[in-house]
C-alpha cells in the first residue's frame, strides 16, 4: 500500500498529542506555579536509522515524525503579592516544597506555595489546596503552633535532574525512578530563596500557545490532505485498471 498513507495518519495522529499538550498548557493559565510542557519531535526515518537492524520499531519503512517527549522548565515565574502569611513563593530554579499525602503517605512536590491551616486529629497543619500536608527540612509535618513560633521551617528540596520529574495532577511532580533523589535545601538556603506572602504566577505565555494551536492545526490539516489525496490517486489507479 501507499507510505503516504501511513505518513499522513502518522503525522495527524502526532499532531493530535501535541494539541493535547497545548490544551492543558492553556486550561491551566490561572493555576499558581503551574509550569507548562513544551514537545519534541523526532523524524521516523533517523529514528529507525539509529535502531539495531532487528529492533521492531514504530514504523520499518517511510516518514513522518513523533512526538518523542514532553518536558518541563521549572524557571522561576512572576510573583503577585497577595498580603497572606501562608502563601508563599520559591525565587530559585528547580526548587520545590515538598508535601505529603495523608492516606498514603506518599511525598510528591510543587511550586504552589498557597497553603492554609487545616486541623487534623486535633492538630492544626498547614495544608496544600489538594489537602496535603506541607512538610519541614528534615521532611516532618509542619504544626501551626511551631510555625508560628518558629521552631518549625518550611522545607524546601532540588533536584540534579529534574527533567525526570513526572507529572501528577493538582500541580504536583514525582520522581520517574529511583535514580532521582531529592536533595534538601539547608535552613539558611531555604529562608533565602523563600518569600512570603506572595505566589508564583502560572508561566504559559498565551501569545505563544496560541501561536502553536495554529501550528499545530496547520499541521493536523496538512497530514490529512495527504490521506485524502494518497486516497484519490489510489482511486484513479483503481478506475485505470478497471
Amino acid at each position: 500500500m501507499n507510505k503516504s498513507f501511513y505518513v499522513g495518519a502518522i503525522g495527524a495522529a502526532q499532531t493530535t498529542k501535541r494539541l493535547s499538550v497545548i490544551g492543558n498548557n492553556l486550561a491551566n493559565t490561572n493555576n499558581t506555579g503551574f509550569k507548562p510542557k513544551k514537545v519534541a519531535f523526532s523524524e521516523l526515518i533517523e529514528y529507525n536509522i539509529k535502531e539495531p537492524e532487528e529492533a521492531v520499531t514504530d514504523l520499518q519503512a517511510g516518514a513522518s515524525a513523533k512526538l518523542a517527549r514532553t518536558y518541563t522548565s521549572f524557571e522561576v515565574g512572576a510573583f503577585h503579592q497577595t498580603g497572606s502569611n501562608l502563601d508563599y513563593s520559591i525565587a530559585r530554579r528547580n526548587v520545590f516544597f515538598a508535601v505529603q499525602n495523608p492516606e498514603t503517605g506518599d511525598v510528591s512536590y510543587t511550586r504552589d506555595g498557597h497553603f492554609h491551616r487545616a486541623q487534623m486529629d486535633g492538630v492544626f497543619y498547614l495544608m496544600t489546596d489538594s489537602e496535603k500536608y506541607v512538610l519541614d527540612s528534615n521532611g516532618q509535618r509542619i504544626q501551626m503552633d511551631a510555625l508560628e513560633a518558629e521552631t518549625q521551617q518550611i522545607g524546601l528540596v532540588t533536584f540534579q535532574y529534574p527533567s525526570r520529574l513526572l507529572s501528577l495532577e493538582a500541580n504536583e511532580y514525582v520522581p520517574s525512578d529511583d535514580g532521582v533523589q531529592a536533595i534538601r535545601l539547608s535552613e539558611n538556603e531555604s529562608e533565602e530563596v523563600l518569600v512570603g506572602g506572595a505566589l508564583e504566577a502560572s508561566d504559559t505565555d498565551l501569545a505563544e500557545e496560541f501561536s502553536h494551536v495554529i501550528e499545530a492545526q496547520r499541521a493536523f490539516s496538512y497530514a490529512l490532505r495527504m490521506v485524502t489525496t494518497s486516497d484519490e490517486i489510489m482511486s484513479t489507479i483503481n478506475t485505470l485498471r478497471n
